[in-house]
């Protein structure tokens, strides 16, 4: 077993009672020397003065809470302390980080994990290190707790919330270039001219006055009316002695709820008589925005399941039925007990990845309770389930249920009626329906709303049934491939400015109607227009890539770009290495198949094309710049 450990080593970050030290942390956002994707990097090493337990003390401790690790081989602590932080990165959330790496050097070990957000992987770092000196220590580590925080923190990232991280999960399974655009607040989705950019469900390419329309849902109610679909009896108020007079002329139940919203947020059904809906018109006054006007709409409480029909660029995918947070009694533990009890199920871990989010305590439920003559210090008998609202809120504690196969096929024919009078990607169809294989011409069956921005956890992850893939559904409505998500590059380990140049006029040449993007260390262009060149290099790559009428990218990556920043990007269509240093050569590594390869030592070229290799020597007078033209004739 190696063990890096040197006496002149100076102690960087190690408290006194360490054994172990941490050091040089640097976040790569794409490819870079250590690992082929986005990663933290860090220096490893043992400190003089204290020695470690052996080996195998720390991975039986750790084995207790991930035994799999108890069962592989480690050469060195290292090892073992990058495997640990690599597993712990996931969070027990099954996030998709499973690449490392571990290079030894002669007074440490550099550890590279697979990172998505900066500060949530380096809080997992230091987090390990605390578990690793507690065992050194024989002292009590509280994993649980921190390892919450650990989740809050990713939770709060702008990869935490769960349709951007599942499209995020998706695109890169499936090939697709994805990062997030920190000054727009958008993710973007491919590069140049192929790409996207949305918030969760919704996207550029989508009618921003079809999205501004559905969230009002009264001229929504009014317009799928007239297209002749079922939709409850009801009206818009201003005040509560309006709604107390609405609901009279319509007739209990009613429904109320704020004209504008979403995820449930103010809305009551089924309520009975006048008191009650005092309590539900309060609720929906305080969901309306400080800068909306007050209308809340007072409409006919139809009885049946509440179901989300999800169409995608107009066609039918996924339904699922929604019901209320409960719980099942035991006969000895009180209403509050059996909610604390319900929301520690690993299923209600309230992460990206988890089917269901924990049960919320707030007033709506208490008066809910009321309601049932309980409260949450009652103990209900043993098998009796108590629901604890009325709407089925998935974001306070409900459950989703898959109903895609039970759907009647008039119901997917109105769902995909609807989504094609809007312009939209996706469209979440709320119903009220006995049940979904009845045909809505024939049964109780009542629109509620439309969504422009509808959440996909609940098809992917569903509580109960299998999971339907709206992510790929989502992206393959863009990209047929991960290829058809890109634009050809053109990658340098360096070229001049005079040369740059020279290569964007001779593909112009060819393709006068082409927006060619370029950068170097001393400037960035499009086309031969010089732009303003930005100090992280990365930034102009970014930019380049966010151009909605980008054909190709020729980009320049030296050492010392490659060091300090990394890559943005992933792969090369052509790379173009002259006299490459040893982490200059990751570029020819990092490359589709059949792309090619060209590499000049002094006077020696050696080109790699479609799993061939041709090596001659540069005539005395030819130019570099010939060489490498002359394969770009494979992209172009």
């Amino acid at each position: 077993m190696v063990q890096q450990k040197s006496s002149d080593l100076v102690r960087i970050n190690a408290r006194r009672t360490d054994v172990f030290d941490i050091f040089n942390f640097k976040h790569y956002i794409g490819a870079n020397p250590y690992l082929d994707r986005g990663a933290l990097v860090f220096d490893f090493a043992l400190v003089e003065l204290r020695e470690p337990l052996p080996i195998e003390d720390y991975i039986s401790r750790i084995g207790d809470r991930y035994p799999y690790l108890r069962h592989q081989n480690y050469e060195s602590y290292a090892h073992l302390f990058a495997q640990v932080a690599s597993q712990v990165s996931k969070l027990d959330m099954e996030l998709h980080l499973n690449h490392l790496s571990v290079k030894p050097y002669e007074k440490c070990t550099r550890i590279s994990i697979e990172s998505l957000h900066e500060r949530t992987t380096r809080e997992v770092v230091y987090f390990v290190w605390d578990w690793f000196e507690a065992i050194t220590q024989d002292e009590d580590f509280n994993f649980e707790d921190q390892l919450i925080k650990l989740q809050m923190r990713f939770r709060a990232s702008v990869y935490g919330g769960p349709t951007v991280y599942a499209l995020l999960r998706t695109a890169q399974e499936k090939g697709i270039p994805a990062f997030y655009l920190w000054e727009e607040g958008l993710m973007q989705y491919g590069f140049g001219k192929k790409h996207v950019r949305g918030v969760a469900t919704t996207f550029n390419r989508d009618s921003h006055l079809d999205s501004e329309f559905t969230t009002r849902k009264d001229d929504c109610k009014a317009f799928l009316k007239t297209l002749g679909f079922p939709i409850p009896e009801g009206d818009i108020v201003f005040t509560e002695k309006e709604a107390l007079a609405a609901a009279r002329e319509i007739g209990y139940p009613v429904a109320v709820k704020p004209v504008v919203g979403h995820k449930g947020i103010g809305v009551t059904a089924d309520v009975q008589d006048s008191k009650e809906l005092e309590s539900a018109y309060k609720r929906a006054l305080a969901a309306i925005p400080e800068d909306q006007v007050t209308r809340i709409i007072v409409e006919q409480s139809i009885s049946g399941s509440d179901f989300r029909l999800l169409c995608v660029n107009g066609k039918f995918v996924a339904a699922t039925e929604r019901r209320p947070a409960s719980v099942v009694g035991d006969g000895y533990l009180t209403i509050a007990e059996l909610i604390r009890q319900e929301n520690r199920k690993p299923a209600r871990l309230d992460s990206p990845t988890s089917p269901m989010s924990k049960i919320l305590v707030d007033d709506a439920m208490e008066l809910y309770l009321d309601e049932q003559r309980l409260s949450l210090n009652s103990v209900i008998e043993k098998g009796r389930t108590v629901y604890l609202r009325k709407v089925a809120n998935l974001s306070a504690g409900g459950m989703s249920i898959n109903a895609t196969n039970t759907i009647h096929d008039d119901n997917i024919i109105l769902a995909q009626d609807i989504a094609q009078h809007f312009q939209l990607t996706c469209l979440g169809i709320d119903v009220i329906a006995k049940n979904l294989s009845d045909s809505w011409k024939s049964s109780n069956f009542a629109i509620l709303e439309i969504n422009a921005a509808p959440g996909i956890l609940m098809h992917l992850k569903p509580s109960e049934g299998e999971s339907v893939d709206v992510p790929s559904h989502i992206l393959e409505t863009f990209f047929e491939s991960g290829t058809d998500a890109r634009i050809p590059i053109i990658t340098f380990n360096q070229i001049s400015v005079e040369d740059l140049q020279t290569t964007i006029d001779h593909i112009l040449s060819q393709h006068s109607d082409w927006t060619i993007g370029a950068v170097c260390r001393d400037a960035v262009f499009v086309n031969r227009s010089k732009k303003v060149l930005s100090k992280n290099y990365n930034s102009n790559v970014q930019t380049l890539l966010r151009h909605p009428k980008l054909d190709l990218l020729i980009a320049e990556y030296p050492e010392e770009i490659l060091e300090q920043e990394g890559m943005f990007y992933q792969r090369s269509n052509i790379v173009v290495l002259e006299n490459p240093t040893e982490t200059e050569m990751m570029l020819a590594r990092d490359v589709f198949d059949g792309s090619t390869v060209v590499i000049r030592k002094g006077n020696d070229i050696s080109i790699r094309r479609k799993g061939l290799i041709e090596d001659y020597t540069l005539g005395e007078d030819e130019p570099f710049t010939r060489v490498y033209l002359k394969e770009t004739g494979a992209i172009l």
